[in-house]
């Protein structure tokens, strides 16, 4: 059994808007839905967690119930930073999920076929990342001069979903303290081996809302396939 936990609980500060980007429309429909819709159709995974802010999960579990997910098994409010989020979803997963992957509510655009791949590598191996080539040159500075290129062939972008055995991310996230802007990092320090997976450069995180202008193009393309 796979599971995967959606991490809705972002106040979407960075956005500008009094509602969290993860409700925002996008083609008609939030951006929380599409990303819903991804898993949903993807024959790899059983069961969703979503968690969101305590102030919206009312409002999840109306677009939730009015789309009709059949595979979401809870919404639970989410904590005060996203780790918090994701250990509080984690509690809710199955306990005979054999690999849980995370994912950003706010990534509409990922691929069944990348779902499936990283939870597979993560079977395989234990944890795996999604992640994309960094297109610009790299350049470390230090005291407003810069110091050096850095190899961009030997960089790449953390994207979600990110995949691992429940066994690891259960150590993973047991007595974390502080936050992590992703699960991979918290596995690293356990001394644990994160397998990568390359996935699309379309798989954008909608942060700012120069993002939906893209994510509304990225929409109109895939609505004409």
């Amino acid at each position: 059994m796979n599971s995967v936990v959606i991490a809705a609980a972002g106040s979407g500060k960075r956005f500008g808007t009094d509602i969290p980007k993860q409700f925002h429309m996008l083609g008609g429909r939030p951006i929380l839905v599409h990303t819903l819709e991804k898993f949903e159709s993807c024959d790899a995974v059983d069961e969703m967690v979503i968690a969101v802010s305590e102030g919206h999960l009312e409002r999840a579990e109306r677009l939730i119930d009015d789309a009709g997910f059949a595979k979401v098994s809870a919404v639970v409010a989410g904590g005060d930073t996203r780790t918090l989020s994701v250990a509080n979803g984690f509690a809710a997963v199955s306990n005979d999920a054999d690999v849980v992957a995370v994912h950003d509510a706010a990534r509409p655009f990922v691929t069944p076929d990348e779902i499936t791949a990283v939870i597979e590598k993560a079977a395989e191996t234990g944890a795996a990342c999604l992640v994309a080539a960094v297109v610009d040159t790299i350049k470390e500075v230090s005291g407003g001069a810069i110091v050096r290129t850095i190899d961009r062939t030997k960089l790449r972008r953390a994207l979600t979903p990110q995949a691992f055995r429940y066994s690891i991310l259960e150590k993973a996230l047991a007595d974390v303290v502080g936050d992590a802007t992703d699960e991979a990092v918290l596995v690293e320090m356990l001394g644990v081996s994160v397998a990568c997976v390359e996935g699309s450069g379309r798989n954008i995180k909608i942060t700012t809302p120069d993002d939906i202008l893209i994510a509304e193009s990225f929409l109109r393309s895939e609505n004409e396939i």
